[in-house]
């Protein structure tokens, strides 16, 4: 998640973390490139680790990654921005119907990595030929005992019939990690009976009760494509809600290397602080390269251009140095000039990298 920056740390000097600490430009005996081991990191599926950059003091500019049960802390002058760091959210789907096709659909044109679980060879060659990235044909519960289900997890139960249901949701729940959704289709009635049999097997209440059921939002849905759409808004709604924002989108992440490879520059901006109204969150991020192309957003609009003209002025000079914080005040008047309804402060970290 994107901590508030300006969290004070006030016990450790920076000499007695432990942590893997980049130079902002070239990281300094560090022994690999931030970039390329924060890619290494989430390609293997890392969980729990943080980035950190330093806002202010002697080392503003520099970033470390920091894993998971590491400690960091600062003098209580210095401002860092942290932000946890997901890996791509992925979707496991039980059962291959009709209802799974379009979920298997828009689960992949919304970005996740989707997994179907199906007992039935036809059923599962119709989920490969749907695009599924990867087709188990096997008994549920012997496929969701092999996977590996974390906080980027979102579990979709759909299978053709209540038994399964009750075998892949106890498979799910009785495991020690937890996901970030667990949501099962059927009705009220069908639903709550299985939630009573998981107590029943020694499930926690507190787990039955965070599974969603009836699967997806209240829309009405009545076709398989309507209920997919039903699902996937439901999944769209917790995924965003939660507290992991920002962070590296793969293809931002790629842009970085690529031009660090091409031994180009290009500047990174970071959303690190908000107030009042604003078009994106805290940790949003946008790369702007030196021919003019940019890779994402930070909301467009007049202070989107703020930010691009001045990364621009740092490609450009190099006296501009290396890092720097700008203050982007969208007052209500430019709001309604430029048609929008933001009208509060951003604070934008700019790194040349």
């Amino acid at each position: 998640m994107p901590f508030l920056s300006g969290m004070h740390f006030p016990k450790l000097r920076v000499r007695e973390i432990n942590f893997i600490l980049f130079d902002h430009v070239r990281n300094k005996g560090a022994g690999m490139d931030f970039y390329k081991e924060l890619q290494l990191n989430l390609e293997n599926g890392m969980q729990g680790m943080e980035t950190a950059l330093i806002l202010t003091g002697k080392m503003a500019g520099e970033k470390m990654l920091v894993r998971d049960g590491e400690t960091l802390s600062f003098p209580k002058e210095v401002r860092v921005f942290r932000e946890r760091v997901s890996c791509s959210p992925k979707m496991i789907i039980c059962g291959g119907g009709h209802v799974s096709m379009p979920v298997i659909a828009i689960g992949k044109m919304v970005g996740f990595q989707v997994t179907v679980l199906e007992d039935r060879p036809g059923f599962a060659d119709c989920a490969r030929k749907e695009g599924a990235d990867r087709v188990i044909c096997a008994p549920y519960e012997k496929a969701l005992a092999e996977e590996k289900l974390d906080e980027d997890t979102y579990v979709v139960i759909v299978t053709r019939g209540h038994r399964y249901d009750s075998a892949c949701l106890y498979s799910v729940l009785d495991r020690k990690e937890e996901c970030a959704y667990v949501g099962m289709m059927g009705s009220r009635r069908r639903t709550a009976i299985v939630k009573e049999q998981m107590i029943q097997l020694g499930i926690s209440q507190e787990k039955v009760g965070k599974v969603c059921t009836p699967i997806g939002l209240a829309i009405g849905a009545e076709t398989p494509e309507e209920i997919a759409v039903s699902i996937l808004g439901e999944i769209i709604e917790v995924k965003n809600k939660k507290q992991a924002k920002g962070g590296y989108p793969e293809e931002l992440l790629d842009g970085i290397l690529e031009t660090r490879e091409n031994g180009e520059e290009a500047v990174l901006a970071t959303i690190v602080s908000r107030k009042g109204s604003a078009p994106r969150s805290v940790g949003t991020k946008m790369l702007i390269l030196k021919d003019g192309r940019q890779i994402g957003t930070i909301g467009g609009g007049c202070a989107e251009s703020e930010i691009l003209q001045k990364s621009r002025q740092m490609l450009s000079d190099e006296k501009d140095g290396a890092f720097r914080l700008v203050q982007v005040d969208m007052t209500a008047d430019q709001a309604e000039e430029e048609g929008m309804v933001c009208g509060g402060t951003i604070e934008v970290a700019l790194e040349k990298i």
